[in-house]
């Protein structure tokens, strides 16, 4: 059976374990179902996420030129902090900014290896975490808007990691963590102006991936460089397919390629 279509960041279902899906313009994928599985992956060719030009992929899935144009690759994105709607005042397109900024973000502390402190938008709760691979996470506060839930991250972060290592995420090399003792102890570093969004009633969240063998010395698959890979898909987690010669392959690093994906 084969698929063919440009990549994007595998979807999510939170079941146990998680479900996860490709999704190609007419055709989507069962990935669990591929456990086990023979898979060859194929590079074709570039597809822009937001122009559809066959140009190289600059980052996030968009070419260079509309990477430094377009508003849902401006520096906001990565760094909330940098959020200025709230302010009424622009940076790439006011009323995407507004659309995005002005709603409601969660700051969280998750587990992927190492406890890390992260943002994300609450409709992305918990694919964000899933996306992440963390096995287990928390929710320490609910702010209005991306700005003040990006100057909480850069308070924490003075004291907690902002980072996952994929290496460690995938291997599986995990310790479980009282994310409610680390949030007790984090409370006071959180700014004054979002104190009163802290949340203290919630319990963790236990995420589990569907991974039959996790790799010992996990090496990341360059599709553009390998033109094509063929290999047993032996689990998913994060957004990595891992395969059991221990190569791994990041589907969202890999957003805008064209592939075709045959089960053989």
């Amino acid at each position: 059976m084969t698929y063919q279509g440009v990549l994007t960041k595998m979807q999510t279902e939170l079941t146990s374990p998680i479900q996860y899906y490709l999704v190609f313009e007419n055709d989507f994928i069962n990935i669990n179902q591929l456990l086990n599985k023979q898979i060859k992956i194929e590079f074709i060719k570039y597809q822009c996420l937001n122009c559809g030009a066959d140009r190289p992929i600059y980052r996030q899935g968009f070419d260079k030129k509309c990477f430094f144009e377009i508003p849902q690759a401006a520096d906001w994105i990565m760094k909330p902090e940098l959020s200025k709607a709230h302010l009424d005042e622009e940076d790439r397109d006011l009323e995407y900014e507004k659309k995005v900024q002005l709603q409601p973000h969660i700051v969280y502390l998750a587990n992927s290896g190492k406890v890390k402190v992260g943002v994300t938008r609450k409709t992305q709760v918990p694919t964000r975490w899933i996306d992440q691979g963390a096995h287990e996470a928390l929710e320490i506060a609910e702010l209005p808007n991306r700005y003040l839930a990006g100057l909480t991250e850069v308070a924490l972060k003075a004291h907690v990691s902002d980072k996952t290592n994929w290496r460690t995420m995938l291997k599986n090399d995990r310790t479980d963590e009282r994310l409610t003792a680390w949030r007790e102890q984090l409370k006071t570093y959180v700014p004054d102006e979002a104190k009163s969004y802290i949340i203290e009633t919630n319990s963790e969240t236990v995420l589990e991936f569907p991974v039959l063998k996790y790799p010992e010395k996990p090496k990341s698959l360059n599709l553009i460089k390998a033109q094509d890979f063929k290999g047993k898909l032996v689990g998913v987690k994060g957004q990595y397919l891992i395969f059991e010669d221990d190569t791994v392959f990041n589907v969202r690093a890999n957003e805008g390629l064209v592939v075709q994906l045959t089960v053989l």
